[in-house]
Parts: structure tokens; C-alpha cells; sequence
């Protein structure tokens, strides 16, 4: 498999930040990381391996990003302003810096696919739905959707604006939201397992619902945890049926 690692500084974020490259050709999938993990972990945890087909063949070319969750809503000795301020420099880091290397390393605007795991699923899901019209699809798996559940009591603008479950409700841009319910692949799910919360993804998926916005919402079985080898056969099974 080819593999190339890139860095650069951000201006976004002030600071060198490095992303992983895997493949050469297929529409682009964005990998946000777990928690405070970093561009590799999807790599280390053999994610990439189960979906080594669909790189191989061509079908998607993987881009794994570093999170700056440590930096923010992980930080227990950071101001909770702070956190929600460096949050929406990270949407700015992605939509801004990360969009355009993709598309220049593809030579031309492909596709790009937002996909991650637990807190790597509230990102991909919040940077689609914040920006359908840069992303052409998400794959969240076992996710919380309400960024509520990470601030400890703290809400501002900058949090409203980050929590789909807060912001999808009211959101009444027609433009936006035609950008969704239109041919955009839209991906839910959990497991029923340890430590999963499928009422999150229900929650999300009623909203959407209410929107009129297309998509799957997947429940997997009880014996479906809150780990990587539920991950490990999520990713690969929506890859190969829904792309």
C-alpha cells in the first residue's frame, strides 16, 4: 500500500500538524481520530489494514488527520472558552488547510468523505453538516452528537454552533440543507454492545428525519462494543455496500 506522511504548520491552529496519506486514487475519505489520539491511530489499530482492499483497488484514497481534542475538550486544565474557541479553530484547520491539500494532492476536486470513530464521529459529523457543501458524505460510528456531553456545564456560541443535535433542529438554511438531501451518503451507527450509546445516533437520526435529509442509520448487535473491532468491520462493510 502506498503511504506517504505530510506536515505542515497551520496557521489555524499555530502549530505543525501531520496527516497521513494512504493510496492513489478513489475519492477521498478524511479520518478524524478517537479521543486524543493522533494521525496514525487509525494505522496503529489496524483500521487501515481491514479497509486495504478499497485502498489497493483504487475506490478511496485515506487521509488521517491529527485532533487537537487534548488541546481542548480533553484538557481538564484548560478555561472552557478556551476549549470552545480552539474547537472551532480545528473546523477552520479542516475546511481551510486540510480540504485544499486534499484536493491538490488528487489533482482536482474529488469527493471527500468525512469518516471516525467515538469523538472522531461527533467531528466528521459535525464538519459535514456544517459544510455539506464541501463534503460529499460522512461515516460516524458510535459517536455522541451532542457536544453537551464533553464541555462539563460550559455553553457559548461556539458550542451551539459545534453540537449537531443543538443546531441541526433550527437550521434554516434552505441552500445548507438541499445540500444534504441531495445525493450526499449519509452514515449512522453504533453498536449495542459495552459502553455504546445508540440512543445518540436514534437521536440524530430522528432529527434528520424531521429535516428531510436522506440517510442510514445502522444499530449493529449487542455483541457490537465500543472498540476497534467493532470499528474494524464498520468501515470496510459501508465502503464496499454504500460507496
Amino acid at each position: 500500500m502506498h503511504r506517504e506522511i505530510h506536515k505542515w504548520w497551520s496557521s489555524n491552529l499555530s502549530k505543525d500538524m501531520e496527516i497521513a496519506v494512504y493510496g492513489h486514487y478513489g475519492f477521498a475519505l478524511l479520518l478524524f481520530p478517537t479521543a486524543a489520539a493522533d494521525y496514525l491511530e487509525y494505522e496503529r489499530f489496524q483500521l487501515i489494514d481491514a479497509i486495504a482492499p478499497m485502498i489497493n483497488s483504487g475506490k478511496c484514497k485515506v487521509f488521517s488527520i491529527n485532533s487537537i481534542n487534548s488541546e481542548s475538550w480533553l484538557n481538564p486544565h484548560m478555561p472552557a472558552r478556551d476549549k470552545a474557541i480552539r474547537h472551532q479553530q480545528y473546523n477552520e484547520y479542516v475546511v481551510q488547510e486540510v480540504v485544499p491539500f486534499i484536493h491538490n494532492h488528487c489533482q482536482g476536486l474529488t469527493a471527500i468523505v468525512t469518516a471516525g470513530a467515538s469523538l472522531g464521529a461527533l467531528h466528521c459529523a459535525n464538519n459535514f453538516f456544517r459544510r455539506p457543501d464541501v463534503f460529499a458524505g460522512m461515516i460516524a460510528m458510535s459517536g455522541v452528537y451532542d457536544l453537551k456531553t464533553y464541555t462539563g456545564g460550559y455553553y457559548d456560541d461556539n458550542c451551539y454552533f459545534n453540537s449537531p443535535v443543538d443546531y441541526l433542529p433550527g437550521w434554516n438554511d434552505e441552500y445548507i440543507m438541499e445540500q444534504m438531501r441531495n445525493g450526499k451518503k449519509i452514515i449512522i451507527a453504533s453498536g449495542r454492545g459495552a459502553f455504546e450509546d445508540p440512543q445518540a445516533s436514534i437521536r440524530l437520526s430522528e432529527i434528520l428525519h424531521q429535516k428531510g435529509v436522506p440517510h442510514l442509520l445502522d444499530l449493529w448487535g449487542h455483541d457490537m462494543t465500543h472498540d476497534w473491532p467493532t470499528w474494524r468491520k464498520m468501515l470496510p462493510h459501508f465502503l464496499d455496500t454504500q460507496f
